[in-house]
């Protein structure tokens, strides 16, 4: 999952498949179309957010103004030789355990139907691999997720009052029913001097997420960070590509 993917194999491509759209029905080797149910959405952000929302969770109400999150639309670093835009997402984990996320709703489903989710990512992370950090790795101890539930994503007060997420998402290394864990975001160099952005992928090809669609064919994408490290975290979401297959009942 480092390197590349077929389907994902140049920024270019992609662009020229979908023709300057965020969305599209697109066909791949590996992900052949042979549903007319089948979904197949690509979110590439080179002009907007493209109605993805962002939130961060797992910290007490007094630490929210120490985290510095940052959810907007912004260029690549130039360091990736990549252009165009992406999703930044930025915060500071003052908890030991700070989750940051996006989520985008999914429309015309059939509903109370289960789906099968099958993400490709491509993003960008200045992350070295096998550094000491605070807490944990700033590469290996980021845990990234990706799923999708049945009702909008939100942050929430648990009866500690700590803030949460209103899904399950599991914990850190660990996936729970509305998300599953597709590695982390340590990048390859091992420069821990001075960290460059580097382009990674991420995929559940070999493990599809699993989910019903709502009483009104709706679902709420999900893609975030689960951090150990007591650091900040800037990941760049350069391309996002989900697959939804309805599953035979």
């Amino acid at each position: 999952m480092e390197d590349s993917l077929p389907t994902l194999s140049s920024r270019a491509l992609l662009l020229s498949l979908v023709l300057g759209l965020s969305l599209c029905t697109a066909c791949s080797e590996d992900l052949e179309p042979d549903d007319p149910g089948r979904r197949d959405l690509l979110f590439t952000f080179d002009g907007s957010l493209q109605g993805w929302t962002g939130g961060f969770t797992d910290l007490a109400p007094g630490q929210e103004d120490q985290v510095a999150f940052t959810f907007e639309q912004r260029e690549l670093p130039t360091e990736t030789g990549i252009m165009g835009g992406a999703l930044l997402l930025s915060g500071r984990n003052v908890s030991d355990d700070l989750f940051m996320f996006v989520t985008h709703p999914v429309n015309d489903l059939s509903p109370d139907s289960p789906y099968s989710l099958t993400f490709e990512l491509e993003l960008a992370s200045d992350a070295s691999t096998g550094c000491a950090g605070i807490g944990g790795a700033p590469g290996e101890s980021v845990f990234l997720k990706v799923g999708a539930a049945a009702v909008e994503p939100a942050r929430v007060t648990d009866e500690s009052g700590h803030y949460r997420i209103n899904v399950d998402k599991g914990n850190q290394s660990g996936g729970g029913a509305n998300a599953q864990v597709v590695g982390n975001i340590a990048n390859g160099s091992t420069d821990c001097t001075h960290p460059t952005y580097r382009r990674i992928t991420r995929d559940n090809r070999a493990n599809p997420f699993r989910i019903n669609s709502d009483g009104e064919g709706r679902l709420w994408l999900l893609l975030g960070t689960d951090s150990g490290f007591e650091g900040t975290t800037a990941l760049y979401v350069d391309t996002i590509r989900v697959v939804l297959e309805p599953i035979a009942q």
